[in-house]
């Protein structure tokens, strides 16, 4: 049946109204897992989806058993967990970025590399004044980054791929190509280096660290008004701004929270290297979107968790150690050791594909 162009104006305020309404943009901006299929969540593959990467850290766990003897020591478990920390950090900031509809931020090992070697050049004007200086450095990169990918609206990719290649440029520039070091000597020196093998109340810094930054994301994407927008702005950039939000402030935010934990990583990484130098940081950017991607947060926006999230950095985590184990031992060694790279790739394209045909077999979009 024809329906009058009344009718069709109706029809239009209607949804627009519901799109605009409180209770559509205050939604939980996420779920516990990965793109779980809207509506269907309580269905079988819903749930599958949801459980998906943590069943295969479960499988990477028994397989690790199987390959090595050392697998389950002490001192190799706490070696995973050492990676995981760090990437861990990263990727939860990028995955901002990516919950944005603007995958990743290219500038991370820049940015990590930068917050460094400044922490380590500013170590003269103390400890404290040191760790904010490299911060400061790499929220500079964040808030330029923000502009112009947000407000001026430039390719993500390319932008922040050339903002990667500039800061690498400018470490080489002012350092001379020369790695720093910490003056051991000094107060500030030495607790810089042991900065990365800190405690707090028996616990690594580095996990409490980690703990705090996930706890806060996951609580900014859930139940704050910025979540909530960040979601609308991911799932649909248009709608988003016909409903009010500010979406370029808002994705401009995404980037600064992506340098400030990239910056906090490369602080941390640089205490465990002992040494700033222009390839700290090297790899951190696409090792961080492949666990965001396998945790189930969506290239095209709108969709996955930080709980997902860090499930995707322990299955990365879980698979390079397995992989450097079963390489040392009898029966697989020298077989994977030139093909890390090679199966992270495999990893993310899997990742991307499966989340792809889920997608599409449920009707939310098809790209």
């Amino acid at each position: 049946m024809t329906k009058s162009p009344q009718e069709d104006k109706i029809l239009t305020v209607s949804s627009t109204e519901r799109l605009a309404s409180p209770d559509a943009l205050l939604a939980p901006a996420c779920d516990w897992g990965g793109p779980l299929m809207e509506g269907r969540s309580n269905t079988l593959p819903g749930l599958l989806n949801a459980l998906g990467v943590y069943v295969l850290v479960v499988v990477l766990f028994l397989f690790g058993t199987f390959v090595s003897r050392d697998f389950l020591t002490t001192g190799n478990l706490l070696t995973a967990l050492q990676t995981v920390t760090l990437l861990g950090i990263v990727a939860v900031g990028v995955s901002f970025v990516t919950y944005s509809k603007h995958y990743v931020d290219l500038s991370i090992p820049g940015i990590m590399a930068l917050s460094g070697i400044i922490a380590i050049s500013a170590l003269k004007w103390g400890f404290a004044a040191s760790l904010a200086a490299g911060v400061l450095a790499g929220l500079v990169v964040g808030v330029l980054n923000g502009l112009v990918v947000g407000y001026l609206r430039l390719n993500p990719i390319i932008w922040t791929l050339a903002m990667m290649s500039v800061l690498s440029g400018i470490i080489r520039k002012a350092y001379g190509g020369r790695q720093v070091y910490p003056d051991e000597t000094t107060a500030a020196g030495r607790a810089f280096l042991q900065l990365y093998h800190a405690e707090v109340l028996g616990l690594p810094l580095v996990v409490v660290v980690l703990v705090a930054v996930a706890v806060a994301a996951h609580f900014m994407l859930r139940k704050t008004a910025y979540g909530a927008q960040l979601k609308l702005t991911g799932s649909s950039y248009e709608v988003a701004r016909m409903t009010g939000v500010e979406v370029r402030r808002t994705v401009a935010a995404a980037f600064v929270l992506s340098a400030l934990t990239s910056a906090i990583a490369g602080i941390l990484l640089t205490s465990f290297n002992k040494v700033g130098a222009c390839y700290i940081g090297k790899g951190y950017d696409f090792a961080a979107l492949t666990a965001v991607v396998l945790g189930g947060m969506t290239l095209a926006g709108g969709r996955g968790s930080v709980i997902g999230v860090l499930g995707g950095v322990a299955a990365i985590a879980l698979l390079n150690n397995v992989m450097s184990l079963a390489d040392t031992g009898a029966l697989f060694h020298g077989i994977f050791d030139s093909v890390k790279s090679i199966a992270q790739g495999v990893v993310f394209i899997l990742a991307v594909g499966i989340a792809s045909y889920f997608r599409r077999r449920s009707g939310v979009d098809g790209e």
